[in-house]
């Protein structure tokens, strides 16, 4: 019979289930599989083959699309599509897509993740295998991958390729955790692919709950929803940043050609084990059958766990320092000259707009894994370019001036350490106003110590998340772990509105710098610097940043 499925598209449907009855009577929809309810539906909205005539326009080049003129004018679509463009013109996109995040956010928490494989794998096959169609660089690693995936996926656009990027968390709205061609997924765009997957996820729900096990998870939903938008959307290239850890994360059902470690350190032991042999055995998760990996410079125990893995899965493994690295690394204001010794030769030095001497060793790493991607020495122009055009939010992140502001996503203690090497080569501050805000879980000594040695001022406060240590508890640990004489001396104040917070600190760092240079740094969560990254947006002190001419070979003392 002829009719529209699910999501409102014309089909033809089986005669096995015309007039919504099977032989012997009408359909009972609760004694049906999820595969006999999607074919009643009209199939999953992903599988390419539903609809031939759309797949073959979508083959068409701008000539053989001349007849319709070019852009298959008003007069080439059908009534039902004419109706669906005046509803997208009338539809508050940004409000549907805040939706969106709010029906997400009304699944279990990503910080509670389920540590399987089945559930998330059950959706994709289900949407017409969306995590199978493309390539992917899968990264994993402690500290570093996010920036690792974005300077990865700049190096890839630069080469030509369609790519498709999912990260985590994200800082202001959750369109930046999964981006296409650079750009995070548009609201439209967003709201479309969620809607189309709805019904599946909904089937899958029901499944998992008869079996009497939870339903997908925030994340495990949000992967099925990135990986059906980069099917959508026709990539080449998937660089995914696994969730925590590797082996259960939900981003693992697909298999990655090129699996990339960034330094492994201890965090998560609860999740992911208590010594760093542990964290890499799960990490390791990530490694599939004859791929190809690309670790960082890692610990001696980590590396053991790397190669034992590799060797299990006839996987080839390339090291830092050994098989790649940074060949040289200067200073520049804005960023870095960084120079990379690759798997297949020496790079020009090229210019990179991220701070912090740890970014050099990030930038080896995407080097080394998109070569392995593309089995070839990387185009000089396009490496120069792709560098040039990555940018990492919220790592060491410049979102405001007079009096400069920075915020970065330091949330453990091998994170902070490298945090303040960073700030003191790159940033000259006479004075620097802390404002400090951490997650339960999270180790706050390890996290104090070394900002409060770069900190001439300490503001505690608290994030809106249920997971913030409330700030006058957190106040006491950071007593406790750096003394109360350096406490008093850093005058360590607790406020407990975040956006009080920053308004102080930035007050006060104005103050300061009537004498000599000061500064504000934000960090402790990414849920506390996504909320300055917000404020300082909807007030009007973000800077533009990152879009700014690096100026080669100055120090520190012309940063500002």
């Amino acid at each position: 019979m002829s009719g529209r499925d699910a999501f409102g598209r014309d089909d033809e449907r089986d005669e096995e289930f015309d007039g919504n009855e099977r032989e012997g009577g009408a359909v009972d929809s609760s004694e049906m599989t999820p595969e006999e309810l999607i074919a009643l539906l009209g199939g999953s909205p992903f599988d390419p083959t539903l609809d031939p005539e759309l797949a073959e326009l979508d083959e068409l080049d701008d000539d053989d699309l001349s007849e319709f003129g070019g852009a298959a004018p008003d007069e080439a679509l059908s009534e039902r599509e004419l109706a669906e463009r005046r509803r997208a013109l009338d539809t508050d996109w940004a409000a549907e897509a805040e939706r969106v995040y709010d029906e997400l956010l009304e699944r279990v928490g990503e910080a509670q993740p389920e540590p399987r494989l089945e559930a998330t794998r059950r959706a994709c096959e289900l949407l017409g295998d969306v995590h199978d169609g493309w390539s992917m660089v899968h990264i994993t690693g402690t500290n570093g991958k996010s920036s690792t995936a974005r300077i990865t996926e700049s190096l890839v656009r630069a080469h030509g390729l369609r790519t498709g990027l999912l990260t985590s968390p994200h800082l202001v709205r959750v369109n930046e955790r999964i981006c296409l061609d650079g750009e995070p997924i548009s609201d439209e765009r967003l709201v479309t692919v969620w809607r189309d997957i709805e019904p599946i996820l909904g089937l899958v729900d029901a499944e998992l709950e008869a079996a009497g096990d939870p339903p997908l998870t925030f994340f495990e939903a949000l992967t099925a929803l990135a990986y059906a938008a980069f099917t959508d959307a026709t990539i080449d290239i998937g660089i995914v940043e696994v969730g925590m850890g590797g082996e259960w994360d939900s981003t693992n059902i697909a298999d990655g050609d090129v699996a990339v470690f960034a330094p492994i350190a201890l965090d998560h032991q609860g999740r992911l084990g208590s010594t760093l042999a542990e964290i890499a055995r799960t990490k390791a998760g990530i490694i599939k059958p004859g791929a190809e990996v690309v670790t960082a410079e890692q610990a001696p125990e980590v590396l053991d766990e790397l190669r034992r893995a590799c060797e299990i899965q006839a996987a080839e493994l390339f090291t830092e320092p050994t098989d790649f690295g940074v060949a040289s690394d200067q200073l520049a204001v804005g960023g870095r000259l960084v120079e990379v010794r690759g798997l297949r030769g020496t790079y020009p030095p090229s210019a990179v707009r991220l701070s912090g001497d740890y970014q050099a060793h990030n930038v080896a790493l995407a080097v080394a894994a998109v070569e392995t991607l593309l089995g070839e020495r990387l185009n000089d122009e396009a490496l120069a370019a792709g560098l040039l055009d990555a940018k990492s939010p919220g790592r060491l992140d410049l979102i405001g001036t007079e009096p400069s502001v920075l915020i970065d996503a330091a949330h453990n203690p091998h994170g902070a350490e490298h945090l303040a090497v960073a700030l003191r080569e790159s940033f000259a501050f006479d004075d620097l106003v802390l404002v400090l805000g951490v997650l339960r879980e999270k180790n706050v000594e390890g996290i104090i110590k070394p900002l409060a040695e770069i900190a001439s001022r300490i503001i505690i406060t608290e994030s809106d998340s249920p997971r913030a240590i409330p700030a006058w508890e957190l106040a006491e640990l950071v007593r406790d772990a750096i003394g109360d004489e350096a406490a008093e001396a850093k005058r360590v104040e607790v406020v407990e509105r975040s956006y009080d917070a920053f308004d102080l600190a930035r007050r006060e760092a104005v103050e300061l710098g009537m004498r000599g240079s000061a500064g504000v740094l934000i960090t402790g969560s990414i849920t506390l610097i996504g909320e300055a990254a917000g404020i300082a947006e909807e007030d009007g002190w973000r800077t533009g940043g990152g879009d700014s001419p690096l100026s080669i070979g100055a120090g520190p003392e012309g940063s500002q």
